[in-house]
């Protein structure tokens, strides 16, 4: 996994092309906790390189035509899991396109192994205060309806991130503007060896 940090000196439109001429007919997939900025920051990624963007848990809304809280309630995390991986396989057919995933989707054995044969991922890192500051200002996380719902995105850090460090790239997200965090994400996309041949 390639972990990129440093400032970047290109212009976005120089980065764009390099990255998406890295991708090839890849897809660009964001792993990362809920909170990290996947679909923010892969929906901008996909505008500046001029490819599609989707969001595997708004598909998975559209095509059952319940909320994923209502899905987790209805049926499980167990059954959701199998729903979603059926829709990202369905999503990593045809490329390239920029997908955001679940947080619990690159957990998935079974899902991993497709998103990792289909494209190229990003870790979208973040700390425990960031994910937090994020969260908490929403109600519409299933597996943070806990007692201690900080504790719980704690334990869930502690059991994934050793699992999402598998990705091809590393990304920190923290609290910089958004444009920042692009321009890391098309940098760290067109400097890969895992893009360049290398």
């Amino acid at each position: 996994m390639t972990d990129i940090l440093e400032p970047r000196t290109k212009s976005r439109q120089a980065l764009a092309a390099e990255a998406k001429l890295a991708l090839e007919r890849r897809n660009l997939v964001f792993v990362g906790l809920m909170g990290a900025g996947k679909s923010a920051i892969g929906r901008l990624a996909a505008q500046a390189m001029n490819i599609p963007f989707v969001d595997s848990d708004h598909e998975i809304e559209r095509v059952s035509r319940m909320s994923i809280a209502e899905l987790f309630a209805a049926y499980g995390e167990a059954e959701f899991r199998q729903l979603e991986t059926r829709v990202i396989k369905r999503l990593l057919r045809s490329g390239p396109r920029v997908v955001s995933t679940g947080g619990g989707a690159f957990i998935n054995e079974s899902t991993r192994r497709h998103i990792k044969k289909a494209g190229i991922t990003v870790w979208m890192k973040a700390d425990i205060d960031v994910l937090w500051e994020r969260v908490s200002k929403r109600d519409n996380r299933p597996l943070l309806k806990t007692e201690n719902p900080k504790k719980t995105l704690a334990d869930l850090m502690d059991v994934r991130y050793p699992i999402y460090a598998e990705a091809d790239l590393c990304v920190t997200s923290r609290d910089v503007p958004k444009d920042v965090m692009v321009d890391e994400v098309l940098a760290a996309i067109a400097a890969s060896p895992q893009t360049s041949g290398e």
